[in-house]
C-alpha cells in the first residue's frame, strides 16, 4: 500500500528529527554546563536585608525561600561572586544628622556582609577586595562577597568617608540613587525635567577624583545622563553600570541610551545588563482594575505605592500573606507577560553589536526587583549561559560576559589607583 508506506516514512522522519533535536539539545546543554563551570560568574548588583542575612534561620546560610540570592542558591549552578548593594534610599535632607544616619545605615550593611563571610561561613564564602582575590577564591572552591555603594548620600561632605567605605570593602560607588543629592543629579530628574546640578556638583567631581585615587569603580546605573557623561569624561579609570538596561529596546529612564553606551566603550568600561523584567522589555500597562487592586493590596500590606526597601523590610508572615493575596489578584486580573531569558539576551546582543563583547556584562538586581522568566534567582544562572550558547557565543565570549570584563575593569581601576597614589 503506497499510501501507508508514505505515512510510515513520514512518521519515521518525524521521529528521527525529534531524536536529532533531543540529541542536539543534550549536546548544547552539556556544552553550556562545561562553559558555565569554567566561567567566573559575577553578579554586580544584589540587594539584601542585614537582618535576613545574618539573623536567626532562615538566613543566608540556610537559605530563604522568598529570596532570589542566598548562599545555597549561589552554590547550586549559581554564582561565584556577588556585589552586595550597600544601599540607602535617597531623601531630600542634607543636614549633618541626615548624612550621619545614611552613613550609619551603610556601615550596618558592610558589617552584615563581613559577619556572614568572616564568622558564619568562612569555609564557603570570602570577602574579595581585588580582581585577583575573586580568581583565587574561585580556585579555593568558595564564593566571593564583594560590596558596592549604591548611593553616595552617606559620604556627606567629608571625602574621608570614601576611604572608610573602601576599607570596609566598597569597590564601586554610585553617586546617587533615585533623587538628586549633594553629589549628582539622578535619573529621576527626567520625570519633570528638574535638575539640581545639571550633572555633577563641584563636590561630586572631587568624589570622582578621590574614588579614582582609591581604586573604587564609578557606577553609572542611577545618576542622570549628564552626570554619567561627565563622569566618563573625567574619570581616569574605566567605569561600570552595575545594573542597567538598553534604552533602545526598553525606554526606561534608568537604561543607557546609545550615546552613553558608546561613551562607556570609549572610556573602556563595562555595561552590566540587568535581568529586571521592566528594564528588559517595556511592560503592557496594567488595566485600571488591576492597578486599583494592586494599590489597595500595597496599602493593606503597609508599604503603599513604595517598592524595594519598604517591601524588603516587611516580616516573613506579612510577605507570605502579601504573596497569597497577590496571586489572587493575578488570577483575577492577569499581569502583562514578564520578560524572558531570550528577551534578556536580546539586550546583550544589541549591546555587543554596538560597543563590542569587551564592554558588556551580566547583572540581576535580585531581591531589589530583578528577575525574568528563566532567570528568576541565582540558581537559574545556567539558563543564561545556555541561551548564549544557542546564539553562537563562544566560550571566550561567555567567560567575558559573565565576569571577565568586570574583572578587567576592576584590575585596571586598581592599577590607576596605584599610579595616582605614587604620583605617576
Amino acid at each position: 500500500m503506497p499510501f501507508l508506506r508514505t505515512l510510515r516514512a513520514i512518521a519515521l522522519a518525524v521521529v528521527a528529527a525529534a531524536t536529532a533535536q533531543a540529541q542536539d539539545d543534550a549536546a548544547l546543554v552539556a556544552k553550556a554546563r562545561a562553559i558555565h563551570a569554567k566561567a567566573i560568574k559575577i553578579d554586580t548588583h544584589v540587594d539584601f536585608n542585614p537582618a535576613q542575612m545574618i539573623g536567626p534561620p532562615p538566613n543566608y546560610v540556610t537559605g530563604i525561600e522568598r529570596n532570589k540570592v542566598d548562599l545555597p542558591k549561589m552554590e547550586k549552578d549559581g554564582l561565584d561572586a556577588v556585589f552586595f548593594s550597600i544601599y540607602v534610599g535617597q531623601k531630600q535632607d542634607f543636614s549633618d544628622s541626615a548624612y550621619a544616619a545614611a552613613k550609619a545605615a551603610d556601615l550596618e550593611k558592610f558589617d552584615a556582609v563581613h559577619m556572614l563571610a568572616e564568622r558564619m561561613v568562612p569555609d564557603r564564602l570570602a570577602i574579595a577586595y581585588t580582581a585577583a582575590d575573586v580568581r583565587r577564591i574561585k580556585k579555593e572552591g568558595k564564593r566571593s562577597a564583594l560590596m558596592g555603594v549604591e548611593n553616595g548620600w552617606g559620604i556627606g561632605t567629608d571625602l574621608a568617608n570614601i576611604k572608610l567605605f573602601r576599607d570596609r570593602g566598597g569597590r564601586y560607588l554610585a553617586l546617587t540613587h533615585d533623587g538628586h543629592n549633594q553629589l549628582s543629579d539622578s535619573n529621576t530628574g527626567e520625570n519633570d525635567n528638574t535638575w539640581k546640578w545639571n550633572g555633577l556638583s563641584p563636590f561630586g567631581r572631587q568624589v570622582v577624583a578621590e574614588a579614582n585615587r582609591l581604586g573604587i569603580m564609578m557606577d553609572l546605573s542611577h545618576p542622570s545622563k549628564a552626570s554619567n557623561l561627565q563622569v566618563m569624561a573625567m574619570s581616569k579609570a574605566p567605569v561600570i553600570a552595575s545594573h542597567s538596561g538598553v534604552r533602545a529596546l526598553c525606554d526606561h529612564r534608568r537604561n543607557l541610551d546609545d550615546e552613553q553606551l558608546l561613551a562607556l566603550k570609549q572610556n573602556g568600561g563595562v555595561a552590566q545588563l540587568v535581568a529586571l523584567s521592566s528594564f528588559v522589555k517595556t511592560p503592557t500597562p496594567d488595566s485600571p482594575e488591576r492597578a486599583a487592586a494592586i494599590a489597595e493590596l500595597r496599602m493593606q500590606a503597609g508599604f503603599g505605592a513604595g517598592q524595594g526597601t519598604a517591601r524588603r523590610a516587611l516580616g516573613d508572615s506579612v510577605m507570605a500573606l502579601y504573596r497569597k493575596k497577590l496571586a489572587e489578584v493575578d488570577a483575577k486580573f492577569p499581569p502583562s507577560p514578564r520578560a524572558t531569558v531570550k528577551d534578556f539576551v536580546n539586550g546583550i546582543d544589541y549591546a555587543v553589536k554596538l560597543i563590542g563583547i569587551d564592554h558588556v556584562g551580566i547583572a540581576s538586581d535580585f531581591d531589589g526587583g530583578g528577575g525574568v522568566e528563566g532567570y528568576n534567582d541565582a540558581s537559574e544562572s545556567l539558563n543564561v549561559t545556555l541561551e548564549l550558547v544557542r546564539r553562537g557565543y563562544s566560550e571566550k565570549d561567555i567567560v567575558a560576559l559573565w565576569g571577565g570584563n568586570l574583572l578587567r575593569v576592576m584590575a585596571q581601576t586598581e592599577q590607576v589607583a596605584k599610579q595616582l597614589q605614587s604620583g605617576r
